[in-house]
């Protein structure tokens, strides 16, 4: 369920223009879960819309809402995911280990008294309410200290921050002496991700800024390999045990380094060769920057992270345990449980002639994708190099380009089964898209839609 908006008067009736930004603690097992205030800060000029303030797209494990106190009226909404959100979905989480994980939602400051009211998706998909807050913006305890400032410079821009959206690009694990490296990375990344529809159409509704924050040591922290940074960002393979995945825990350094500029999604590059990224709706998403397949892994973790896609693929092994509790409407745009094909989400992109669900070559696909897989665990317990592993990902990806592309529905939207992490029961939009493989495919028409929904909501 989406709260329904309630009329709060203009942007500028309301809200002083500034980010009030509130950092807690997450905390909690898998059966429970707790939140702390830590900090209330002002960041600096608001820099999402002031005309589309209330999120109705309903993505997100979580929404945030604020609430004027006087005449409970709703005045901004969004929703979003969190690092939180996954990990209680782990074994780990699961076996009752505690965690206390930082975080923080941003909302425009509020001119008067308001409320910050935290909801969770419950099982049945609708929100309920697990945390709120009393604000009162002209306490002495908002603390107003200015943002740290940073050298940074602009890959993109457009316009005003109030009508773009406004990506920041940080790099963490580059040295004093590799700024020009990290400025290159960051134009490549961004050069990428507009090299694709619809962010290639929609570039004119983006800013781009790279945020300069130089490390002592070069690289990152790969605990697996016995290597450890202390990098300004706190940027880690193996998150969650995932050899691959990248996240950073240390949310007020980065959220410190981001509110240089005006910001509403983050993208940090490793300054690492090692294939590794991560990305978490409206949170931000990482990439290796050296790696040969960087591009892809800019645009597949970045779509995580703008428009809340959920992951196609399901023969790959992952750390999560019940990520999809039962099976219900899953609330990612682009994976359907299709309990009922008359009421798809994407039934208008269908034609008529396309049967749901969708067959395809799925068994040939499982039997090929199960051998890369046990080819790569083999590669990467011999010690196998990254030069060595990426021509493994080129063989794997010409064989997929090939048979993916050339069945019956292949560039049909209809719903073919195997997606978000489980081969039975749930259905992706096309039979190939960068969110199932790393084919040079670009994005599927549901997903492009479901792009440009967010940028509507942020350039409008």
């Amino acid at each position: 369920m989406v709260a329904v908006p309630v009329f709060a008067g203009t942007f500028e009736q309301w809200s002083t223009g500034r980010t009030l930004r509130i950092d807690y603690v997450h905390t909690g097992t898998a059966t429970g879960e707790h939140f702390a205030l830590e900090r209330v800060r002002i960041e600096g000029e608001w820099p999402g819309s002031r005309t589309q303030t209330i999120d109705t797209t309903n993505r997100g494990k979580y929404l945030v809402e604020l609430v004027d106190l006087a005449t409970n009226r709703l005045l901004y909404t969004r929703g979003f995911s969190s690092i939180y959100g996954e990990w209680e979905t782990t074994g780990e989480a699961r076996r009752e280990v505690w965690r206390a994980i930082p975080e923080a939602v941003r909302v425009p400051e509020p001119r008067h008294p308001a409320q910050l009211r935290l909801r969770k998706r419950q099982a049945d998909q609708s929100f309920g309410e697990v945390w709120r807050l009393a604000i009162d913006p002209a306490s002495r305890f908002v603390d107003r200290a200015p943002a740290p400032s940073a050298e940074w410079v602009a890959l993109v821009d457009n316009g005003p921050a109030a009508s773009k959206a406004d990506l920041v690009i940080l790099g963490d694990g580059y040295t004093s002496t590799q700024k020009e490296k990290f400025l290159a990375d960051a134009q490549r990344a961004s050069d990428a991700l507009f090299s694709l529809e619809p962010y290639h159409s929609h570039k004119g509704d983006f800013n781009v800024r790279a945020v300069w924050t130089p490390a002592e040591h070069p690289g990152v922290s790969r605990p697996r390999a016995g290597v450890f940074r202390a990098s300004p960002l706190g940027a880690r393979y193996n998150s969650f045990d995932s050899e691959r995945y990248i996240l950073t825990l240390d949310d007020r350094a980065w959220r410190d380094a981001a509110a240089a500029v005006p910001y509403d999604f983050v993208l940090i590059l490793v300054n690492e060769r090692k294939y590794g990224g991560g990305g978490i709706f409206g949170l931000y998403s990482t990439a290796a920057a050296d790696s040969g397949f960087a591009d892809y892994l800019v645009v597949h973790e970045f779509g995580h992270h703008f428009a809340g896609l959920g992951d196609e693929y399901y023969t790959s092994p992952v750390v999560y345990e019940g990520f999809t509790a039962g099976r219900v409407e899953p609330w990612e745009p682009n994976v359907t449980a299709l309990l009922d094909p008359a009421t798809l989400k994407w039934r208008d992109l269908v034609e008529e002639s396309t049967p749901l669900p969708t067959q395809w070559k799925k068994e040939a696909f499982e039997t090929r994708s199960r051998a890369i897989q046990k080819t790569r665990t083999e590669m990467r317990a011999a010690g196998a190099s990254e030069e060595d592993m990426e021509a493994l990902f080129r063989e794997e990806q010409k064989h997929f380009t090939k048979t993916l592309g050339e069945q019956p529905h292949s560039g049909e939207v209809g719903a073919f089964e195997g997606a978000l992490y489980e081969a039975r029961g749930f259905y992706r939009s096309s039979i190939d898209c960068v969110m199932f493989t790393r084919d040079e495919v670009g994005l599927c028409p549901v997903c492009r839609r479901a792009v440009e929904e967010i940028i509507d909501l942020y350039a409008r």
